[in-house]
């Protein structure tokens, strides 16, 4: 009898890793490559935390690939299918001649992420108390940078001239160029931010993503060619994202930070609720992942303004908005 159960119970459990290893095959693999990682992206998070791209039939691979040029090389060379980066790396693709071109076709952030920090704390905060100062910027050509021009210029700024601007230090070393000593002013993403205030290392003083309006700062974009010969999950890995942005919409900053907390686990969690609720309250994350022509040519109007556009890209070329109106849609 003991031999017969042990025979059934094998028979049992041979059956169910059977049955879960067709489960498993059913779900559609989508390699994604995330160009930091960044609690600005909290959305993405959240539906890998709470299932929905596996209710949606896919298995995501996440992978974080440092720096828009190195996330761009991946995907043209079939590393990654999607790229999580800034719409201006697609428009270089293009500008630079393809046959096969890059694609954006979900939002997921609609403001420029970064934050002016002091070295002191400032109670009346004027931007021509910038004039003269040592500022570490961003790299030359990024979304970071060209918005962090755009603002300055936009309060009769000259950053090259008014300022003594630093931009030989890599992105993943700015923060710690900046603890160290290194410069008067610094863009930062959050929870840095909000870390350097606790530790009393710099104080925020401005937003830019208040400043610079509404642009389509991180969207996801493939090939064309995979898109269309993967058009059914391009769909469900739409859906998945808007309901991680309508999650993030309709909670709490305390249980967002919950949440998406085990993706940052060197963060504290009452930084990393404060830092949330900052992109909540300025509207970073998009409530839904259409990228209307507006933010385009925003965009675009940044680019030309930091001299990194040859000429105006289409954003009926470059933008394939159909499977987020399809979500939102309700289809």
């Amino acid at each position: 009898m003991k031999r017969l159960i042990s025979l059934c119970l094998a028979v049992t459990l041979g059956l169910a890793a059977l049955l879960a290893g067709c489960s498993s095959g059913d779900n559609h693999k989508v390699r994604i490559g995330e160009v930091t990682r960044s609690l600005f992206y909290a959305p993405q998070y959240v539906a890998l935390e709470k299932g929905f791209f596996t209710e949606a039939g896919l298995e995501v691979e996440l992978t974080t690939t440092w720096g828009g040029d190195k996330t761009m090389t991946t995907l043209l060379s079939d590393g990654i299918d999607v790229a999580l980066v800034g719409s201006e790396t697609s428009i270089y693709v293009d500008q630079q001649g393809t046959d096969d071109p890059v694609i954006n076709f979900a939002q997921l952030t609609q403001t420029d992420g970064t934050f002016l920090v002091y070295r002191k704390p400032v109670s009346s905060f004027s931007w021509d108390q910038l004039k003269g100062a040592v500022f570490l910027g961003q790299r030359k050509g990024g979304m970071p940078q060209m918005v962090g021009e755009f603002v300055l210029k936009k309060h009769g700024i000259d950053p090259h001239k008014d300022l003594e601007l630093i931009q030989n230090v890599e992105f993943q070393n700015i923060a710690s160029a900046y603890s160290s000593g290194t410069g008067e002013y610094v863009q930062l993403f959050e929870p840095t931010a909000s870390q350097f205030e606790q530790e009393g290392i710099g104080y925020v003083v401005a937003s830019f993503g208040k400043e610079s309006g509404k642009v389509p700062y991180t969207v996801y974009m493939a090939k064309q060619s995979y898109i269309e010969k993967n058009r059914e999950t391009i769909q469900k890995f739409t859906r998945a994202i808007h309901m991680g942005q309508q999650w993030v919409a309709s909670h709490s900053a305390a249980e967002i930070a919950q949440v998406i907390a085990p993706y940052f686990e060197d963060i504290k969690p009452e930084i990393l609720e404060k830092a949330v609720n900052r992109y909540k309250e300025q509207g970073s994350y998009a409530t839904d992942p259409i990228l209307d022509e507006d933010e385009w040519n925003n965009l675009q109007d940044i680019m030309l303004e930091a001299g990194e556009l040859k000429q105006r890209a289409d954003w009926h070329k470059l933008v394939d908005n159909a499977f987020a109106e399809t979500v939102v849609e309700g289809k």
